[in-house]
């Protein structure tokens, strides 16, 4: 069995930074891409941004400049560094990896539970 927990989220000032963590565990073989989602109060899930196995990112536009994703494939963790916070940022921040199982032959996409984050204004 596989699963991802977060950590890190929490109140925060505008302008001011937070560092949120996802740790894969479990019955792993391999990790594809990872990454971080994020869905606000009445608003669907988006993407805030991905990495390779091999480290290359990708952001999207909103948060491009202000955030940076990175990776310990030793740990099989992946983080989200956030700097220049808007109130706008503020929702509940889901991590997502693309994990091969021992138990699979192929990958899927696991999710973390969430953690929010608030920018207060």
């Amino acid at each position: 069995q596989v699963q991802l927990v977060e950590s890190g989220g929490g109140l925060v000032q505008a302008g001011g930074s937070l560092r949120l963590s996802c740790a894969a565990s479990g019955s792993i073989f391999s990790i594809n891409a990872m990454g971080w989602y994020r869905q606000a109060p009445g608003k669907q899930r988006e993407l805030v941004g991905t990495i390779t196995s091999g480290g290359s990112t990708n952001y999207a536009e909103p948060v491009r400049g202000r955030f940076t994703i990175s990776r310990d494939n030793a740990k099989n963790t992946v983080y989200l560094q956030m700097n220049s916070l808007k109130s706008e940022d503020t929702a509940v921040y889901y991590c997502n990896a693309d994990i091969r199982s021992h138990r699979a032959y192929n990958y899927r996409a696991y999710w973390g539970q969430g953690t929010q984050v608030t920018v207060s204004s």
